[in-house]
């Protein structure tokens, strides 16, 4: 009895090599702020059912491309690679200060909440008395719950309250009032009992 055995070479599927052919085969172009991006629409389809729906309707092409003309190319750039990648593209503190409020409008608008989330949490960093109206009208506008949250708890600091009400021109407490006027009568509650903004309770009414 004897055993025999056969070195034979293992074929190579080429799975790696397919996958490199399937990402290069793009088949759908995007024209933004004069720059074209390539990408795969079923890629897109998969994670942002509503990139697809509102940008692959319309008459919105132009030489094959689909054009859109309210979002920089930068901003366009950094969106595709959060769909491709789930990460935000390398940036420094200040490109990332720049570019976050626009990223965090395409996430609500493509329905992206991982995004928006990220978003959410570099805006909250940057919470202080010259920003927060800001903040918190970005965050009504685009339904930011968590960040609309942490600028309310930081207006309930009254250290901080009162320098962000000596530097507002009423515009806080109108937007507040248009916006959330349940959240701005809590406050005003709060305010009124140490006797801060008397003034200013006809806004909450």
């Amino acid at each position: 009895m004897c055993d025999v055995s056969v070195d034979r070479p293992t074929p190579s599927c080429g799975l790696q090599q397919h996958l490199h052919d399937v990402l290069a085969a793009t088949d759908v172009s995007f024209l933004v702020g004069g720059e074209t991006f390539s990408a795969h629409k079923c890629v897109l389809e998969a994670r942002s059912p509503a990139f697809v729906a509102e940008l692959f309707t319309g008459d919105t092409t132009t030489r094959g491309c689909i054009r859109i003309d309210d979002m920089s190319a930068q901003v366009f750039k950094a969106l595709l690679h959060f769909i491709y990648t789930d990460s935000l593209p390398e940036m420094n503190e200040q490109e990332e200060s720049m570019m976050v409020e626009h990223l965090l409008a395409a996430a609500d608008r493509f329905e992206l909440p991982e995004l928006k989330l990220i978003c959410e949490d570099i805006l909250s960093s940057e919470i202080n008395e010259n920003t927060v109206t800001q903040i918190l009208d970005l965050a009504i506008q685009h339904h930011c719950e968590t960040l609309h949250v942490d600028c309310i708890e930081f207006l309930e600091d009254h250290p901080a309250l009162d320098a962000v009400m000596a530097a507002d021109d009423g515009s806080l407490l109108e937007h507040v009032a248009k916006s959330c006027p349940q959240l701005l009568k809590d406050l005003c509650a709060d305010w009124c009992d140490d006797g801060f903004i008397q003034n200013d309770m006809a806004v909450c009414t």
